[in-house]
């Protein structure tokens, strides 16, 4: 657990046997949330890591930025020991998978509406296949200017919990040899791909709240713009 912004906490799990870094992230506010639930056999272990900060059952806000188990597996856990809590995603999640899936509706936002939870602004941007699924969605902190980016700037290992240098070499080797395995393809590159890398990259993030590994603070508008150029050399040329 390490408080990587102001409110923000980055709980990770480093599963060994696949060499890599499971973060969910809990923002303590009015109104708290949690972005990732984890998979359902993780539930334990985030739910005592959130109980070191705040109290698990008032979970307000359960965030994530497409269906798949990492992002959202352990939903209906969180939902039964936070009364008050609701998922949100993308409209589309909410329509296509979430509503089904969830023990009690999702709220499905809107590209470009705002949720607040109290001190805090996070607005949703529809990012359909970035990093993947056409339900993609990302959640950027205004006040903070933190974006919570999921799957992007994915790196493997066991690494620190924030930084200040560059983590752009890291994540180009992790596209490198994910591309040489079972997972090939599993981050597609599109034709809107760079145009939507670019827009996150417009909101000049200050920090960069990657699912697996390190936690990027300093320039995110050039770290977005070097990786659609890493991902347009791996994935496509």
């Amino acid at each position: 657990m390490t408080e990587v912004a102001p409110d923000l906490y980055r709980i990770s799990i480093y599963v060994s046997e696949i060499d890599l870094q499971f973060n969910q992230f809990l923002i303590r506010d009015d109104e708290p949330l949690l972005f990732h639930t984890g998979h359902r056999v993780m539930f334990p272990l985030v739910r005592d890591a959130v109980a070191s900060v705040i109290d698990p059952s008032s979970i307000r806000w359960l965030g994530f930025s497409h269906f798949e188990a990492d992002e959202c597996g352990s939903l209906n856990e969180w939902l039964q020991i936070a009364p008050a809590a609701e998922p949100v995603c993308s409209m589309i999640g909410a329509l296509v998978s979430v509503n089904d899936f969830a023990d009690r509706p999702a709220k499905g936002m809107a590209d470009g509406e705002v949720l607040q939870t109290g001190k805090y602004r996070f607005r949703l941007l529809h990012t359909p296949h970035v990093p993947h699924c056409w339900d993609a969605g990302l959640l950027f902190e205004e006040e903070t200017q933190t974006l919570l980016c999921s799957d992007l700037f994915h790196q493997s290992g066991e690494v620190e919990a924030l930084t200040e240098s560059s983590i752009m070499e890291r994540v180009r080797q992790t596209l490198v040899d994910y591309q040489a395995g079972p997972f090939a393809n599993y981050m597609p590159y599109t034709q809107h791909s760079e145009q939507i890398l670019y827009r996150l990259a417009d909101l000049q993030p200050k920090t960069i709240a990657a699912m697996h590994g390190s936690t990027f603070t300093g320039n995110g508008e050039q770290a977005l713009r070097d990786l659609a150029t890493v991902m347009r050399k791996v994935l496509v040329n």
